[in-house]
């Protein structure tokens, strides 16, 4: 319990001293410092490998509001044993896509977001049942709308650490979200 009560301190103080440096613009036009830049990484290895590589860059449109571009690049791989060891399938995908999000920051560092996107998807699948090894490969697409709330860490300067919780709310039968919640964390830098 102790040490959950230091962590919310610690938390709020590190809130309210980023708070002392928030600046307000009054110029007009392109100013560098409202870009963000980030988006994250993720990365696991076994019988089940996943890498996720999913860059951003959006523009802080006020203190309120900001949207940008996104980018989705993920690989998986799964290997499915029977109970003696004997590797009977493995399935591997690769995922491209992007998309466009927004984010509307009702208190200044917890966000709401939305982001429309479309994936595209390819599985290669080979059955070692099969003598030859049966192969097959498929092609297909996959709409979403992530949407959820978030939380923006600063860390210096302009920069912060994020933590999303996001959802699929189209649930498209090919979605690579399937019907959970997407945990994403990661780094926005700005200048």
């Amino acid at each position: 319990m102790k040490r959950m009560i230091f962590a919310v301190m610690l938390l709020v103080s590190a809130q309210a001293a980023s708070a002392q440096y928030y600046q307000t613009d009054s110029a007009k036009g392109f100013d560098p410092s409202r870009l963000l830049i980030g988006g994250s990484v993720g990365f696991s290895f076994g019988d089940y490998t996943f890498i996720n590589i999913s860059p951003l860059i959006g523009y802080r449109l006020s203190p309120k509001f900001a949207a940008g571009i996104n980018i989705n690049a993920q690989y998986a791989s799964q290997r499915l044993k029977d109970n003696t060891g004997f590797t009977y399938e493995r399935n591997n995908y690769t995922m491209f896509g992007g998309g466009v999000f927004a984010r509307f920051y009702p208190i200044e560092q917890f966000f709401l977001h939305a982001q429309p996107e479309y994936n595209s998807i390819t599985l290669k699948r080979s059955e070692y049942d099969f003598d030859p090894v049966k192969r097959t490969k498929d092609r297909y697409g996959a709409p979403s709308l992530l949407l959820g709330g978030g939380y923006a860490q600063p860390i210096g300067g302009n920069s912060a650490f994020t933590f999303m919780i996001l959802y699929d709310v189209l649930q498209d039968k090919n979605s690579p979200y399937m019907n959970r919640p997407i945990f994403s964390g990661g780094i926005n830098v700005g200048f």
